[in-house]
């Protein structure tokens, strides 16, 4: 009867334990379970809160509970159940909000570090502990009426890369919250010569997308330290889906940053410029203590075959953006910056690295919200040996394989200005020749042109763009010598400062003309100077900030920049937003001379309201005499200056081509 006894007893265990979810052992990251919900980490309510953990390899894992963001021990310790597809489970009864977490696990023999995970939505300060608040509290008054402004073609945008803190810390600003969100939202700022800064000067210059440099949380400044006047541009992902608490006013106070980045961001919409957000999914600041690595460890990274850490973005990690949760978790993470910040694009950061599968779906998801929200990056990576194949890379070879994603073009960039790797190269810009092939690639956006030498082209020897909406055109970003710094150090000896302001004007000029996506740097238009620093990504505020005392002595620049914008934005022979339009409407004139680039676009293309355009780009320090079709011309642009009423009319066979600059005109 004993026996029976325990034979009973042990079956009746057996079937309780087969109706309980019990942590498993897996053979290889392939195998993690993926979970499908959108209920990771924190579901807040008055009642209760919810909390579920991704951490499939965790034989044990906890709940902390604190009453503040930073110090003090925890007021509650709670396990976590395991419950399906890796996730583990509690629920607390009563209001938490304004209270604070983390979550550890135990797996291979030890208890992790505290990790708000990687899902937080809000932090303490530094962002080491996530924080329960009511995201329906953090929204601006008429958050709800913020509207995307219109673009039909990405090719009608121009971007503007502009850093939070370089946009406001100058005394010369005319801002209240210098290197704060918020400088976002004053209006009618002005420097001491009453010129136009802040908001009312992107208005004024007339782009339509701000590309911020990374707001979510980075790791590099210490939050608790603001009055040091720390700076870095925060490539240094920390928590993915917070704002950064140094451009908040309170670092503490967890709905800060996300009232004020929202203000900031409905400022901007509501005055007609969209949002693009620079996201940096390819690494992490750390490593071993990341966020993600504390919450899976090894999952979220790529490993080299001795089992060392693959490092395709040079800054020690690399992330696995083809496994299955990172690849849900990026994804996701854009989507939540789009239906809670309202962001309108994402650039990506060394894009190259990613995946393209994931790029696609990425594309396809944000297509169901917007298709107008837009999606680019840089097409290569900092290292090139690292374990995803090369044709799964979505480096800018691949373009073709990318849905509506753009990549930037460093073949018109160092085809415009010189390398990149050597401050003392110039380009075209001054006179090199040899680049002649390079500056017409981005005049046709990277397309297919029957009319191009691609073996000539400095980088690229065939076309990677479907159409120009997959090319950014730019001269200078962030990275390396701004534009003026370039000049300067790489202009030919005895250049003079008058020609060194031609440089500029003709490196531009290239750039707003040419089919595809225009891009510049803020301050560009000012003729902004970083003292010749080549990196100044943790910089002073000295070097990186911008001087709006600028807009004053270099007026003439901004000028030509705002008509340079002005005759993009009115003119859409100049943004075709596909290869068959540039092929039936663009035609590159032959000229022997080297370092002069002439091309013309006919029958009113892209239903522009002038019949025939010619633009000739002479890159030598000497004028031109040029035989061109014979047409009643009205030149707008002659290098100098730009006027779409016209500058003067020309109808001979020849004209001659200025120095260092740019001829355009029309005939109706």
């Amino acid at each position: 009867m004993r026996k029976i006894n325990l034979f009973l007893v042990s079956v009746i265990a057996l079937l309780l334990m087969s109706c309980v979810n019990l942590p498993k052992e897996y053979a290889s990251y392939d195998d993690y379970p993926v979970y499908e919900g959108n209920d990771l980490e924190v579901v807040y309510s008055p009642l209760h809160t919810k909390f579920r953990l991704w951490s499939p390899a965790a034989k044990e894992a906890k709940l902390n509970l604190y009453h503040e963001g930073l110090g003090g021990e925890p007021f509650d310790v709670v396990k976590l159940k395991y419950d399906i597809d890796g996730t583990w489970v509690a629920t607390v009864d009563g209001d938490l909000k304004g209270k604070f977490y983390t979550f550890q696990i135990f797996q291979q023999d030890r208890w992790w570090d505290e990790t708000p995970g990687i899902w937080a939505k809000a932090v303490g300060v530094n962002g080491n502990r996530g924080a329960i608040i009511d995201m329906s509290e953090t929204n601006p008054s008429g958050w709800e009426d913020v509207k995307r402004p219109a673009m039909k073609n990405f090719t009608d945008a121009v971007l503007y890369e502009l850093h939070v803190r370089d946009f406001s810390t100058s005394e010369q600003s005319g801002m209240q919250y210098k290197g704060k969100f918020l400088a976002f939202t004053e209006m009618g700022t002005v420097n001491a010569e009453g010129k136009k800064t802040g908001v009312e000067h992107l208005k004024e210059l007339g782009i339509t997308h701000v590309q911020l440099l990374p707001i979510y949380d980075y790791a590099s400044v210490d939050e608790t330290k603001l009055d040091e006047n720390q700076y870095n541009w925060g490539y240094d992902p920390k928590n993915y889906n917070v704002p950064e608490g140094g451009y908040s006013t309170d670092p503490y106070n967890p709905t800060a940053r996300i009232i004020e980045l929202k203000k900031a961001i409905q400022s901007l919409k509501n005055n007609g410029i969209r949002v693009i957000m620079d996201v940096v999914y390819n690494h992490t600041f750390w490593g071993v203590q990341s966020h993600l690595n504390l919450t899976a460890p090894g999952y979220f990274y790529r490993f080299k075959e001795d089992g060392s850490w693959s490092n395709a973005s040079g800054c020690g990690n690399e992330t696995a953006s083809e496994r299955a949760m990172v690849r849900k978790y990026i994804i996701e993470s854009c989507k939540y910056w789009v239906n809670e910040y309202k962001v309108d694009g994402f650039r990506f950061d060394l894009m190259g690295i990613h995946d393209i599968e994931t790029l696609n779906l990425l594309r396809a998801e944000l297509d169901k919200i917007d298709p107008s929200i837009t999606i680019h990056g840089e097409g290569w990576t900092a290292e090139w040996d690292f374990p995803l194949p090369f044709e799964k890379r979505a480096i800018k070879q691949h373009a073709k394989q990318l849905n509506n994603i753009a990549v930037f073009s460093d073949d018109i960039r160092d085809g415009i200005r010189g390398t990149w790797d050597n401050n003392k190269v110039p380009g075209f810009m001054a006179g090199v020749h040899g680049y002649e092939e390079s500056i017409k690639f981005g005049v046709v956006g990277a397309t297919q042109h029957n009319q191009l030498n691609y073996d000539s082209v400095k980088y690229a020897k065939a076309p990677y763009a479907n159409h120009p909406t997959q090319v950014i055109n730019y001269v200078s970003c962030h990275d390396d010598l701004c534009l003026h710094d370039k000049i300067i150090y790489s202009a030919p000896e005895g250049a003079s400062d008058k020609e060194k302001h031609r440089f500029n004007k003709l490196a531009q000029t290239i750039v707003f003309t040419a089919q595809g996506v225009p891009f510049m740097y803020a301050g560009e238009e000012l003729k902004r100077d970083k003292q010749r620093v080549h990196n100044t990504y943790q910089s002073p505020d000295s070097i990186n900030q911008i001087d709006w005392t600028f807009k004053t002595t270099n007026y003439d620049i901004f000028e030509y920049y705002r008509n340079l914008i002005s005759l993009r934005k009115q003119h859409p022979a100049f943004r075709m937003p596909t290869q068959e339009m540039v092929q039936k409407h663009l035609r590159f004139i032959n000229v022997k001379e080297p370092a002069l680039v002439a091309y013309t676009i006919d029958d009113y293309a892209n239903g522009d309201s002038w019949r025939r355009i010619l633009v000739i780009y002479n890159g030598n320090r000497y004028a031109i005499n040029m035989a061109i079709p014979v047409e009643n011309w009205v030149v707008v642009a002659n290098g100098e200056e730009i006027n779409l009423n016209g500058i003067f009319k020309h109808n001979k066979q020849e004209i001659t081509v200025p120095a260092s600059s740019a001829l355009i005109m029309y005939a109706d």
